[in-house]
């Protein structure tokens, strides 16, 4: 029976009835792990006795009728930004290269809970900081479909491993595109949860024991099919556990019943983030699938906001995050910088200075400005179910490990384009808190994967994840990367 890019829960269900055994089904991964992960380097630690041990209980424990959960069995890997308990967690970090924590993340186990095996973990960015996947403890991290391309970051590790079949399911997060620009470069499905819906307990950064989740971050599932995703996210949402006595979350049902009841808008190039010919072309064949399907598209809804202003904003809120994890030298030092700088010098590294030095009382001015953008999208999302927009405006690039991420660049149609570009469109939806889901929308000219968000209204998490149903079924479902389908 097959195993190979099966669904995690469909191969739950076979390991419950006995068509497969969840032995068998570890051996087969580690066995694909040992084959491609070398040129990979997407897992970077493995728990192989243990692993082995929970497998062969739950195997006996299907013999006796028993049944653990979903996700009964199946052995999965886990993005090394979250806390697994006796599993090396590294977060990139060299100082965390021996650290093993005593529990797992809320969301990993949330897994574990369904009948999950968590048996390795994948590799990130350090402190899981950039949209490519490498640091100074495991190395880099490379594309199945170029391993001369970054996998993107910060779950490159994860969507690699997915899309080279070295695992059925992973666990993401993110902050700026963590698990929509993977997704989008290795030809995945992710899905960035409504913020506050699933708990971030257990990431690293911050770490074990933090109670304080960071503001914009989210967590989320990356699979190689929307049931996957949808399932996941059912066990993925609830509230952390101080709070879960007083409430639960219950998203709503999406708000469309029928495609020609669907309404479309598609946001797909701007010159606040032009984006690269080949992503727009595989973005505009997606609304044309589902103009064609009877949806009722529209090419140029936007919402009542500035893009360049909601920039500035999200960049400002995310660096006071990123802030939280610095040395006081640095914040010191960007307050410095900010004091002596033009008022009107919003350059990428001045934002990035502003956020970091940015006062408690200045960071509720902003909060207010990114409460009036999500307002402006909330009213956008009385007219319209879902927003077809880029993950990121390029395909996936070249390794570019340059320390200075400000001197980077990127080519977009001949031009060279700042490489902080990258937060653009990601910032764009995530800093008013929205949900959204990454489907596959063709392959470029060059044969590299594009994906097409499909973002909606605040807790619109199934109405997102209903269109990506009918572009899975109507437009691409996935499509493993050459060499890697047997």
């Amino acid at each position: 029976m097959q195993i190979l890019y099966r669904s995690a829960f469909e191969l739950a269900r076979d390991i419950k009835a006995g068509h497969l055994s969840s032995t068998g089904v570890l051996e087969f991964f580690l066995d694909r792990i040992a084959r491609f992960n070398g040129e990979l380097n997407a897992v970077v630690a493995l728990d192989e006795a243990r692993a082995r041990e929970r497998a062969t209980a739950a195997d006996a424990a299907a013999a006796r009728g028993e049944d653990w959960g979903p996700l009964h069995g199946v052995p999965l890997t886990i993005k090394d930004a979250y806390c697994t308990a006796g599993l090396v967690t590294v977060g990139g970090i060299p100082d965390c290269r021996d650290n093993i924590p005593a529990s797992n993340a809320a969301a990993v186990q949330r897994y574990i809970d369904a009948g999950a095996i968590v048996f390795g973990k994948t590799n990130v960015p350090f402190m899981s900081a950039d949209l490519q996947t490498y640091n100074e403890v495991y190395g880099v991290s490379n594309n199945p479909w170029n391993p001369a391309r970054t996998c993107g970051g910060s779950s490159g590790g994860a969507a690699a491993a997915l899309a080279a079949g070295l695992t059925p399911l992973e666990l993401g997060s993110d902050i700026g595109g963590s698990i929509r620009t993977p997704s989008h470069f290795n030809g995945v499905f992710g899905h960035k949860s409504s913020f506050g819906v699933v708990s971030q307990a257990g990431h690293l950064p911050p770490g074990e024991g933090i109670l304080a989740e960071p503001d914009l971050s989210v967590v989320g599932p990356l699979a190689t099919c929307v049931d996957d995703l949808e399932h996941a996210l059912d066990l993925l949402l609830g509230a952390n556990a101080g709070d879960a006595p007083a409430w639960q979350v219950i998203l709503p049902p999406p708000s469309f019943r029928e495609t020609g009841g669907l309404r479309v808008a598609v946001w797909a190039d701007d010159p606040f983030c032009p984006v690269d010919d080949e992503v727009l072309r595989c973005i505009n064949s997606v609304a044309g699938t589902l103009q064609h399907l009877g949806a009722r598209v529209d090419l140029e809804a936007r919402p009542d906001i500035d893009p360049e202003a909601n920039h500035r904003n999200y960049v400002q809120l995310l660096m006071a995050v990123m802030a939280g994890a610095m040395p006081d030298s640095v914040r010191e030092m960007a307050a410095e910088a900010v004091a002596a700088a033009d008022p009107a010098d919003y350059s990428d590294g001045m934002l990035q200075m502003r956020g970091i030095a940015l006062s408690h009382s200045a960071w509720q001015q902003q909060n207010e400005i990114r409460l009036r953008t999500r307002a402006a999208w909330s009213r956008f999302f009385e007219d319209v179910d879902v927003l077809l927009c880029p993950c990121v405006h390029v395909p996936a690039f070249p390794h570019d490990h340059a320390p200075d991420m400000l001197q980077r660049t990127l080519p977009v149609n001949g031009v060279a384009r700042p490489y902080m570009d990258l937060l653009r469109w990601a910032g764009l939806t995530l800093n008013a808190y929205l949900p959204a889901t990454v489907v596959p929308a063709g392959l470029t000219l060059d044969g590299l994967p594009v994906g097409v968000q499909v973002v909606s209204r605040y807790l619109g998490d199934r109405t997102t994840l209903a269109v990506a149903r009918l572009l899975e079924r109507h437009h691409r479902a996935f499509t493993a990367p050459p060499g890697y389908a047997q």
